[in-house]
């Protein structure tokens, strides 16, 4: 009996080894007002998710002190050499449609980012958006009823259908424009091309392709069709036949983009075609530098988008021996904004002001 007794202290009472890690903490809230730079502070040390929001904010702002540095290498033609960290930015169309969309205006207003990678959803709705606005509504409304309504629901936001035609009647000159200068002049459009063509077009400060064209940012599209403006080039084919958009100009320029930096940053709201065509991207150069992932997807089913970021160090898509890359596991509207604040927005507001003085 004693012998058993001693078998169960000895598995319960295992001798611990020695860590040297931080200390768990929180914030404490026992003050009347609130310290939000402390809270978020407190991050780091949370547990879970909000320890990998911590450490996503030191990569962003370790992109940012490299970012500083200057451009040293092979110049190349055609490619934003500008600085010693160029960021590539991708997100899913649905960080357009949601109130997202000015968080990345912002980065991209003030030349935070150097190149953009997203879905046809995001190229059309932030155009619409300039046209007419989006809705809050519920995840629980009844799909048969909005559809007899005439209202498309993205989660719990709502696309009135007149929206889109709105965006037709925007965009079909411009289709009939880019066939003509293909006809006439022998221009061969690329996704990229048409996409500065839309933001210089648009002339509105509320957009991101508007001051993507203003900064000469390059917002790459590789599945430009697979959405109303897809929609809108099959129903223009039928009136003007033969307009050409060649993806070969955007792969070469992602590519050389990658290859021509001096050190390279990923920061990937989503999955999917945005998180691979930017890590792709990286493979050429033998991988990123820096890295930041905010998604839900999890590993166990083999999907790109479920990927973590040391199965893209397996391919080279992330740099071996790099600062640790980081992953929230988080749906992005609920961390990009306070991410961007303890980051981005200080890094720009704090240079600002070291001009200003």
């Amino acid at each position: 009996m004693a012998s058993g007794l001693n078998l169960s202290k000895d598995a319960v009472y295992v001798k611990s080894e020695s860590y040297d890690g931080p200390t768990v903490g929180g914030y404490d809230f026992s003050d009347e007002s609130v310290e939000y730079e402390k809270l978020f502070s407190t991050y780091n040390t949370m547990g879970f998710q909000a320890t990998n929001f911590g450490k996503a904010v030191d990569m962003i702002n370790d992109m940012l002190a490299a970012k500083d540095k200057p451009f040293e290498g092979e110049v190349m033609d055609g490619v934003r050499q500008s600085s010693g960290c160029t960021i590539f930015l991708g997100f899913t169309s649905n960080m357009i449609s949601s109130g997202v969309r000015e968080n990345l205006k912002f980065l991209v207003k003030e030349n935070l980012v150097d190149v953009l990678v997203t879905t046809c959803g995001a190229i059309e709705e932030d155009i619409m958006k300039c046209l007419a606005p989006h809705q809050i509504g519920e995840f629980e409304f009844d799909g048969k009823t909005l559809r007899s309504k005439g209202l498309n629901r993205i989660g719990n936001l709502i696309v009135p259908n007149d929206n889109y035609s709105l965006f037709e009647s925007w965009l079909k000159p411009i289709l009939n424009h880019m066939h003509d200068e293909q006809k006439e002049k022998g221009v061969i459009w690329s996704p990229s091309k048409m996409i500065s063509l839309l933001g210089q077009r648009i002339n509105d400060e509320s957009s991101v392709l508007y001051w993507a064209w203003k900064n000469n940012i390059p917002v790459l599209c590789p599945a430009i069709t697979d959405g109303a403006i897809g929609d809108m080039i099959y129903f223009h084919s039928y009136d003007r036949e033969g307009l050409i958009m060649d993806l070969t100009q955007d792969i070469r320029l992602i590519n050389r983009t990658a290859v021509g930096a001096k050190t390279t940053g990923m920061i990937i709201l989503g999955g999917g075609v945005i998180k691979h065509h930017i890590a792709n991207a990286n493979l050429m150069r033998n991988g990123a530098d820096f890295t930041v992932y905010i998604n839900t997807a999890q590993p166990f089913d083999g999907s790109d988008a479920g990927a973590t970021p040391d199965e893209a160090v397996s391919w080279g898509k992330i740099k071996s021996g790099c600062k640790t890359p980081v992953k929230i596991y988080c749906e992005a509207t609920l961390v990009f904004p306070i991410l961007v604040a303890q980051s981005f927005a200080k890094y720009h507001f704090a240079k600002k002001k070291k001009l200003l003085s």
